[in-house]
């Protein structure tokens, strides 16, 4: 099973924010993650396609964008636009999620899907072999610095069974209280990427703290 951290930009100093992604640049960190709210989808406004562009230009890491907002399909193709590496969208916001997960493609971009906690896993099972990665919320999206969601082990491993049964090759993020303490328990319920935002870039030693949670 791979491991991969994508730390959160929700988190950053944005005051300093191109010292914080060049942290992340020189870190072993996969990607860089984007959050993008739009205070509909979910009750909180984080920031928009300048922030996301900016961060192209500046992260040598693969940008992964997580769009919390209500359709989604209209801003797709203006995020990829910005030479992001992962769009991913929520099954929640979305009409018609398999269109949207093919126009992600048709970009040149990998797709994400999202779900949020209470979201059965059983509402993928029409579009799991079409995406390639799946992002279970471990809180409710909208704010960081939340609790982790004990049920999201089993959950895991629920998505973890549907994905080797339809033969999927989608990866398994989760996002939402991680810690150094739950790190190696959710690598070792079947997670491939752990994003995070709050234990990396709110601690002394953000390059030091990623290279701990990849080996708990």
């Amino acid at each position: 099973m791979s491991r991969h951290i994508s730390p959160s930009i929700l988190a950053a100093d944005f005051g300093n924010l191109e010292r914080e992604i060049n942290l992340i640049n020189d870190s072993d960190a996969s990607w860089l993650h984007c959050d993008v709210m739009d205070g509909v989808f979910v009750p909180n406004i984080s920031f928009g396609m300048p922030v996301v562009e900016l961060a192209s230009r500046i992260s040598k890491k693969p940008l992964d964008v997580h769009l919390m907002i209500v359709e989604p399909e209209k801003y797709i193709d203006q995020f990829c636009d910005f030479g992001i590496d992962i769009l991913t969208i929520h099954i929640e916001a979305c009409r018609h999620a398999q269109n949207a997960i093919k126009q992600i493609r048709k970009q040149g971009v990998k797709a994400g899907i999202t779900l949020k906690p209470h979201t059965p896993i059983n509402a993928l099972k029409d579009i799991i072999t079409e995406v390639d990665i799946v992002l279970v919320m471990s809180v409710e999206p909208g704010f960081g610095g939340q609790s982790f969601i004990e049920h999201t082990y089993q959950k895991v491993k629920d998505l973890r069974q549907l994905i080797q049964n339809s033969n999927s090759k989608a990866l398994i993020q989760v996002d939402g209280g991680i810690t150094l303490q739950n790190a190696r328990k959710l690598f070792d319920s079947g997670v491939d990427i752990l994003i995070t935002g709050t234990t990396v870039f709110k601690s002394n030693d953000p390059v030091l703290t990623i290279e701990k949670l990849l080996t708990v």
